[in-house]
């Protein structure tokens, strides 16, 4: 069965670590997606074209809610660029522990778990 193709957008600043278990995660026996680890800085000079390539280039855009998410711009873009694009697109809550404010009109946020994943990256 094919895996499902993972663009993951994310605060740079503040939540790598989430990313990098998000990639990890991907590469579990029975995961059912992979990441198409693309996620650029935004301050690179062609950031919205190429960033508009890659999510277009993947099935599910996953967005990790952390603390400071809510004010990180190049996620703003990315969510609208997959907007733009009709692209399928969730958020995972990053911290359990702490608050991770979800502004309004962003896409539905889900609990980080293993069966929540399987269950958003399974059923394309």
């Amino acid at each position: 069965m094919a895996k499902t193709r993972v663009f993951i957008s994310f605060d740079h600043d503040h939540d790598t670590a989430m990313k990098t278990m998000l990639v990890g995660q991907s590469t579990l026996r029975d995961s059912p997606f992979e990441v198409a680890d693309w996620s650029l800085k935004e301050d690179t000079p062609d950031w919205e074209q190429e960033t508009r390539k890659r999510i277009k280039q993947s099935e599910v855009v996953v967005v990790i809610v952390g603390e400071h998410m809510a004010t990180a711009t190049g996620v703003s873009k990315e969510i609208k660029i997959a907007r733009d694009e009709k692209a399928r697109m969730f958020g995972l809550r990053g911290r359990a522990d702490k608050p991770c404010p979800v502004p309004q009109g962003y896409p539905t946020v889900y609990a980080w778990t293993w069966d929540n994943l399987k269950k958003r990256l399974a059923g394309r």
